[in-house]
């Protein structure tokens, strides 16, 4: 009830709103915060949002804050690191989904799709008639978030879905340790693992999502092997994989999340189980001067940058024609950053405006004038660096 009378008073919001500080003895004493979200995923341009009017789903979750736990493999007497696990939704990753930044549907379209494959497993739909194996690739170059996105999209749905499970686990598998020094052994520690998952799996209260990073680092194109240059204990791994997503996926509570920079290396008998492959690449001009004004944001709530001042976005810009005036200078400075950022990741992006501060700035707080031109030569100097690595190459 406090909730609703706390949304019934702020009944008109623009876009995601969070709210850290309450009048409402029962929120002060209970509540962190209470936060408006995913408004951008059914609304292309900012504009006034009537809370009275409209279809809210509220959440109630408390973050778990024991951070991740490793899972361990023994083999010949030595304890491989196999897995990591975090119970959700998680402390570490609180935020994460919102950070994301991409300028296509990715979010809402993956949200989407596993919200529909734990419905129809619900339902006992007939996978034999319709076929989903609960299996989602994001491939695209390093840099551009594929691994947070998956992690975000577990802490996301363990959320939402929390009236059906009471909490999720994330398994990270770390790929490159179940490749065996004696290798013949690899496809036992592919097996070895997925059993110690099944043990999740059978819990039915829990929400299980399974992270594999790189993978093709255990999918190695068996088609490498007829060429000879893979040897035959590869195949022994990649078949060891794909039996046991054979066998998981008929769990209705289990999501395979993967990662690849290297596509064209992954087996086909993996790519085709996929039933999302979706490429994540570098963002674009309008994706990147999202995420930088959501770093300027931040820097002036914690008044590294001093005094606050107004930032238009570039629907704004493009409203007042893109024309310079004090409204929109600042803006259209960071307009152009933007513009000579293009080709970077995101979490090069997100590093740039500590780099500026650290390279170029070096005061307790700085104006918004002098950031940006420390953050323009953070960007001159990153291109600079990757020519410098390119050319050792």
């Amino acid at each position: 009830m406090s909730v609703l009378k706390l949304l019934n008073r702020h009944n008109i919001v623009f876009g995601d709103y969070k709210w850290t500080e309450f009048d409402d003895p029962f929120l002060n004493n209970n509540v962190q915060s209470v936060s408006i979200v995913d408004t951008e995923l059914k609304l292309k341009d900012r504009q006034p949002i009537d809370l009275s009017k409209s279809s809210l789903s509220l959440h109630i979750f408390h973050l778990n804050e024991g951070g991740p736990t490793s899972e361990n493999l023994e083999e010949e007497n030595e304890d491989i690191t196999a897995a990591h696990h975090w119970v959700l939704p998680a402390a570490e990753f609180h935020g994460l989904w919102e950070s994301l930044i991409y300028d296509t549907e990715v979010k809402s379209n993956l949200l989407d799709y596993v919200t529909t494959t734990l419905l129809f497993s619900d339902k006992n739909v007939d996978s034999n008639l319709i076929s989903w194996n609960r299996v989602v690739l994001l491939h695209g170059p390093p840099g551009t978030g594929k691994t947070s996105l998956c992690k975000a999209l577990a802490q996301k749905l363990t959320i939402r879905l929390s009236y059906r499970y009471r909490y999720g686990q994330l398994i990270e598998i770390n790929s490159h340790s179940l490749f065996s020094k004696w290798f013949s052994e690899s496809g036992k520690l592919v097996t070895k693992m997925f059993q110690k998952i099944q043990e999740l799996v059978d819990d039915r209260d829990a929400l299980v999502f399974v992270l594999i990073d790189e993978v093709e680092s255990l999918t190695a194109a068996r088609s490498a092997f007829k060429a000879g240059t893979e040897p035959s204990d590869a195949i022994r791994v990649v078949n060891a994989v794909l039996t046991q997503i054979d066998q998981i996926k008929r769990y209705p509570n289990v999501v395979i999340l993967t990662t690849s920079n290297i596509t064209e290396k992954i087996d086909m008998a993996f790519v085709d189980r996929a039933d999302i492959k979706q490429y994540i690449g570098p963002p674009s001009t309008a994706a990147i001067f999202r995420i930088y004004l959501s770093c300027l944001e931040e820097l002036m709530k914690c008044q590294i940058i001093y005094p606050r001042q107004q930032l238009l976005t570039l629907r704004e810009l493009e409203m007042i024609g893109f024309i310079e005036n004090n409204v929109s200078k600042l803006s259209l400075v960071l307009k152009e950053i933007s513009r000579k950022s293009a080709g970077l990741g995101g979490r090069v992006l997100r590093k740039l405006p500590f780099l500026a501060h650290a390279l170029y700035i070096q005061s307790p707080s700085v104006t918004m004038t002098t950031f940006l031109q420390a953050l323009s030569l953070a960007v001159d100097k990153q291109f600079e660096e990757k020519k410098n690595l390119a050319d050792c190459v």
